[in-house]
């Protein structure tokens, strides 16, 4: 037994502590916490509204078109192995056209890359921007796998603020005071995960004009992509591709409601070819050589999802979504000490400032959820898991009875701690 004592003889004794570093950003360490809070025999079932998956309620069931598209691909024995040339060529295409309807320029199967779900687009991304000594400009609040794969690959992370008085908009001014000579891109997550906010054109203009003046690149985060029911319609931020060059991150997994299916791409928005000047373009082929495929029966059905899908399910999915977004913001307005700053427009998302002072016993957004979990089976995302101390997101791409009934414990158990000093 004496070579099992102690670590100091074993050269694998330190392993790469970046991965410790970057897991601390990750939304499943809050969930799993929260997990163990859960009494999951109690007598109430558990209502998640916490996480962007609606694919466990009916309502959000996908097309049945997707659904026999993948299913004839596996029936027909032709994608059962690797992925072949035809196949991924195929594939991308059908990317390549669906997206090209929303540009004044067409993208070819060349701009596209294949992804496992928008997961894998962000880390081959950082993977090929990142390295030591350069930054790179993430929104607050954020989705944390844009940061923890930043950090992982050793990039310095600057937070630039959403506004919630100006419907969570870009500060372009602390991005100009962020940005240096080291600044290689600004993040944008359009429409906005976990905001709700929707972009104007002339918003994404303003971002785009600024990106070019400071030499850095956009990444443009858009798996809710036309998931839309507000006032303000979606608008690609590659259509000023030709303002700056940008990279635009997608999949299937929201606007199908299929997350499990894993199909994401990396779009190379640059009708100028300033990525492929840069060596930009190179790495991120280079890249992809490294990493896996979307499953290839998925490849093969993608083109009959994307062109067959009747545009009776896109309609029928925004009208529930903007069905449960009112639902949501009506309920939290009943609230006393939750105040929601900006009505959701887009996305399955909603951020809502949460008020310790009108509380008793709670003592930040982590113990409210903590607390929530165990007494109500309710499921929120603490705000600090965003970058944002004392807020909440809510998700409510769930069935509507669902969603009202969670809103209803999330009240009464407002309600109950409420400080008696107001």
């Amino acid at each position: 037994m004496e070579g099992g004592r102690g670590s100091s003889r074993w050269r694998f004794a330190s392993p790469n502590t970046t991965v410790a570093a970057a897991g601390e950003r990750s939304v499943l360490r809050y969930l799993l916490d929260l997990h163990s809070f859960l009494d999951e025999r109690g007598p109430r079932p558990v209502i998640p509204l916490s996480v962007g998956d609606p694919s466990s309620s009916p309502s959000f069931r996908t097309a049945p078109e997707a659904v026999e598209a993948v299913a004839a691909a596996l029936r027909s024995g032709e994608f059962d192995g690797y992925s072949s040339r035809d196949t991924g060529l195929a594939a991308r295409r059908a990317v390549a056209e669906y997206l090209s309807c929303d540009l004044s320029y067409k993208l070819s199967p060349e701009d596209v890359l294949l992804t496992s779900g928008c997961t894998q687009a962000i880390e081959i991304v950082m993977s090929v921007l990142g390295q030591p000594g350069v930054n790179i400009l993430l929104p607050k609040p954020g989705y944390p796998k844009h940061e923890a794969h930043a950090v992982f690959h050793k990039m310095e992370v600057r937070h630039y603020d959403l506004v919630p008085e100006r419907g969570w908009e870009v500060d372009l001014e602390a991005v100009e005071a962020l940005a240096d000579e080291n600044t290689v891109a600004i993040v944008i997550t359009n429409p906005n995960n976990p905001c709700g906010s929707v972009y104007t054109y002339e918003h994404l203009s303003k971002i785009a004009g600024t990106a070019n003046k400071l030499g850095m690149l956009v990444i443009a985060d858009e798996v809710y992509g036309h998931l839309v029911y507000g006032n303000t319609p979606f608008v690609p931020m590659g259509v000023l591709g030709e303002t700056v060059p940008i990279l635009t991150l997608g999949a299937i997994s929201k606007r199908w409601a299929v997350p499990g299916w894993r199909f994401g791409w990396i779009t190379i928005c640059d009708p100028k070819c300033i990525l492929k000047e840069t060596k930009v373009f190179h790495s991120l082929r280079s890249f992809k050589m490294l990493t896996t495929e979307p499953a290839t029966f998925v490849q093969g059905a993608i083109p009959h999802i994307m062109k067959n899908t009747n545009d009776e399910f896109f309609t029928k999915i925004i009208n529930l979504l903007k069905e449960t977004a009112e639902i949501c913001y009506n309920e939290v307005k009943e609230i006393k000490c939750i105040t929601c700053p900006s009505k959701p427009e887009g996305s399955f998302f909603m951020m809502v400032k949460l008020d310790i002072s009108q509380l008793s016993d709670i003592s930040d957004d982590i113990d409210f959820c903590r607390k929530l979990a165990k007494e109500e089976s309710v499921m929120l995302l603490p705000g600090t898991a965003l970058g944002m101390e004392n807020w909440l997101r809510i998700t409510f791409a769930s069935d509507p009875p669902k969603l009202k009934q969670g809103l209803g414990r999330m009240k009464s158990f407002c309600q109950r701690h409420q400080s008696q000093f107001n």
